[in-house]
């Protein structure tokens, strides 16, 4: 059997602009986008969790080291400047690969830089 895993997770970026007439898409820092292993023009699924849209796109990659999530084209009607948005990727495995796999999650700080990437937090363990 097939499941649908999370992959990769940005958690807790901090929206820094928005451009209704650009053609579509979420740019995101460079550096970010690599320590989260999304790729470029990968799908993207967007959790907004000042408003609570739930968006997919695609990912863009920003100058690196600047910090950027910037919501493109109709995205940016689901979101504002200062928002907090939840990024992740899933990927379909199999169940023998699903039981070992783990996630790369990728937290951040008040101003979008990167606190240790992690493990996945499993169900009941601590947030901390």
């Amino acid at each position: 059997m097939q499941r649908v895993m999370l992959k990769s997770k940005i958690h807790r970026a901090r929206v820094t602009d928005a451009d209704l007439d650009y053609e579509g898409s979420l740019t995101i820092d460079r550096t970010l986008l690599e320590l989260a292993d999304i790729l470029p023009y990968e799908q993207v699924k967007v959790y907004n969790v000042s408003t609570g849209a739930r968006f997919d796109t695609y990912a863009i990659a920003g100058p690196a080291g600047a910090g950027d999530f910037c919501l493109n084209g109709a995205a940016a009607r689901l979101g504002a400047r200062g928002d907090t948005i939840i990024i992740a990727t899933y990927a379909q495995m199999e169940d023998a690969e699903a039981a070992r796999y783990q996630p790369r999650v990728v937290l951040l700080d008040g101003h979008n830089r990167p606190r240790p990437v992690t493990k996945a937090v499993a169900a009941g363990g601590s947030h901390a």
